[in-house]
């Protein structure tokens, strides 16, 4: 699926980016469906934000357990002084998550793909198991910063082998909130770890490696359509979106079951309910 001039830039610089990977129609019947979940999802079940930031003190039971099953999330300044929604609730979701590719049938079509299980054996992933995914609005207006961060600190495994795949299912660019990146970082340090045991979670810090900043950090504009992978290593950021136009992406978190995938991470999965690969 890969050239190995594909697989060269991966190793050098830690992603790729595959233009026209997904189509216009496949981009449409996922929206559709994402548009649908946010109707009949009713506000008042919870008013739970999503945010990158202190997540120690603001993970709450309802993000805890969405690990495996499908639930939104609103946007950091979604809400008024008053309490209320600033602006329609189609306009201030942040995010769907977490277990969409595997419970709903629209996401599970989106997701498997022998095409990406192809692309995952040519980026090292031999046994590719899927355990998150995300739908991601970046909504105009309000979308919320996502700090600099690694994708490892919440699936850590023995070797690393958390991979994303990142699907962009409109232009991203940087006025809309593109991803930003360090080209190479990923050969750096684990900075930190998102750890779970029970109902108790807790960030654990291990390097002080600082993060990127304009100096080495590349913004990762893209069409709708296009595959962004990136190594779990690889640290990454996105801006608030202030502009008058959304950046909606989707988002797959894959490990190599060839690894040892670590009893703290905060998804887990067992026999009732088994990760499983992209087909």
């Amino acid at each position: 699926m890969l050239t190995i001039e594909q697989c060269a830039q991966y190793q050098r610089d830690g992603y790729l980016v595959i233009p026209g990977f997904k189509s216009a129609e496949q981009i449409a019947a996922l929206r559709a469906r994402a548009e649908q979940i946010v109707n009949d999802f009713d506000p008042n079940e919870s008013r739970t934000i999503f945010t990158t930031r202190d997540q120690e003190s603001k993970t709450e039971d309802y993000f805890l357990d969405s690990d495996n099953t499908v639930r939104c999330f609103f946007e950091e300044e979604a809400f008024g002084p008053d309490g209320e929604l600033r602006q329609a609730k189609a306009l201030s979701i942040n995010k769907i998550g977490h277990a969409m590719h595997d419970l709903d049938p629209v996401f599970h079509t989106f997701s498997r793909d022998a095409r990406l299980a192809e692309v995952a054996v040519d980026l090292g992933l031999q046994e590719a198991q899927v355990w998150q995914s995300m739908y991601i609005f970046k909504q105009p207006g309000i979308g919320g910063e996502v700090r600099w961060h690694q994708d490892a600190t919440y699936f850590d495994s023995t070797p690393i082998s958390v991979t994303t795949f990142w699907f962009a299912l409109e232009d991203a660019t940087k006025d809309n909130g593109c991803l930003w990146v360090e080209p190479g970082g990923h050969r750096g340090p684990l900075r930190e770890r998102f750890l779970r045991n029970g109902r108790q979670i807790r960030m654990e810090k291990l390097d002080s490696t600082p993060w990127p900043d304009d100096s080495t950090a590349v913004p990762l504009e893209a069409k709708a359509g296009s595959l962004v992978c990136f190594h779990g290593l690889l640290p990454h950021y996105s801006a608030p979106n202030r502009s008058a136009v959304s950046r909606h992406a989707y988002t797959l978190h894959v490990t190599d079951a060839r690894t040892a995938y670590s009893s703290q991470n905060w998804i887990q999965r067992d026999a009732s309910f088994p990760v499983r690969g992209f087909v």
